[in-house]
């Protein structure tokens, strides 16, 4: 698949956005971005053979920069919002208990928007089945051998390695990652036996080593999202130890309220375990996210009136809905972000997108209100 979709060498590769796409992000307008061409200031586009101007990322990163140093009336961080001296590292999980309630899409979609907005964001893959890697163009069978995934950075023995030593960086300026395979499952193995030897030894406890990981390249970056498993042993504990906010995806259905129901519950015993332990835990906020949601489905919207009674604000207002333009990009392990409206119906396209990014900003908001920006 990989060689028939991204020929010649098999890489993911991100296309280019158009000057309108790209003024947008910035947050100028495109005659700003035409007048600094012809003054040959910053990155010159390519120019294809009808006239229209094309960027890559990493145009729009570099033309950001030269505009947070020029005097436009406007501060820096409007153009790079990354974190300032005494803004602390957002780490969000992305989780539930349940399969298929669409952690990975959504963590997938989160980074990639965050990226495109400037942040620096490290995307963690710490589910086994690794679908986030395969999303972001790491294959888990071919691309990730041995103590090439977040076990390496957190296991117990002389092979641990350092965190910095096992990112990647993606075809996304801005992104890096993490990558999963079946060989996170180790952690699941070695931890209750590392357990009984701890008292022993001074090892440091499981729900505080991915924290322990991550202070190792902490500067680095602004934002780091965590692709939690569907399960609840100590790899999502020690996940959801280190993070500072949570996503918790729900898609509006009886079974799956119930099973996340089940997840609240034990998540808050285990949880309590841990803080009884010594392990800190401190949100800056929790957020439940309710995805493949169809409006025109009355039972659906009947269980996300009941989960908003019930959670209230904790609800995000805007729902991810459902969607054939994710489920036609997925076909080519590609994201709304990387496939463009051009290769999708426009209609389909345009209103996913709208929810999309609807999703998005408001989480990017919570983490700018975190920081004491908003």
């Amino acid at each position: 698949m990989s060689e028939a979709l991204f020929a010649p060498d098999t890489l993911k590769v991100l296309r280019r956005f158009t000057s309108g796409e790209a003024a947008r992000l910035i947050g100028v307008s495109d005659s700003t971005l035409r007048k600094m061409t012809l003054a040959g200031e910053g990155p010159q586009p390519e120019t294809t053979s009808n006239g229209r101007r094309l960027y890559t990322l990493a145009d729009i990163n570099e033309i950001r920069k030269l505009l947070s140093h020029s005097p436009r009336g406007r501060e820096a961080i409007d153009f790079v919002p990354h974190r300032r001296p005494g803004e602390h590292l957002q780490v969000l999980a992305v989780t539930n208990f349940k399969g298929g309630s669409g952690k990975t899409t959504t963590s997938a979609h989160l980074a990639q928007h965050l990226a495109l907005q400037g942040y620096r964001v490290l995307a963690i893959d710490l589910d086994p089945q690794a679908s986030l890697s395969a999303l972001l163009g790491v294959l888990p069978e071919v691309d990730v051998v041995s103590n090439q995934t977040l076990y390496a950075a957190i296991r117990y023995d002389d092979n641990k390695r350092p965190l910095s030593d096992v990112i990647r960086r993606t075809y996304f300026d801005g992104l890096d990652l993490v990558p999963g395979n079946l060989e996170l499952m180790e952690f699941e193995h070695t931890t209750p036996k590392a357990l009984t030897t701890v008292a022993r030894t001074g090892e440091m406890l499981f729900f505080a080593r991915v924290a322990a990981a991550l202070d190792d390249v902490a500067d680095k970056y602004d934002v780091v999202v965590i692709d939690c498993p569907p399960q609840l042993g100590f790899l999502t504990l020690s996940g959801l130890c280190a993070a500072t906010a949570m996503i918790v995806t729900v898609h509006p259905q009886m079974l799956d309220v119930s099973s996340m129901s089940q997840f609240l519950l034990m998540t808050r015993d285990l949880l309590g375990v841990v803080r009884d332990a010594g392990g800190e835990l401190k949100y800056d906020f929790v957020r439940y996210l309710l995805t493949r949601f169809e409006p025109q489905d009355a039972p659906q919207t009947k269980v996300a009136a009941l989960l908003r009674n019930l959670f209230d604000d904790f609800v995000l207002t805007n729902p991810m809905v459902k969607s054939a333009a994710v489920s036609d990009a997925g076909l080519t392990k590609q994201t709304l972000y990387e496939i463009g409206r051009e290769n999708l119906t426009r209609a389909t396209y345009d209103r996913a997108m709208e929810s999309l990014n609807a999703v998005n900003t408001e989480i990017e908001g919570l983490i700018k209100k975190a920081w004491g920006r908003l």
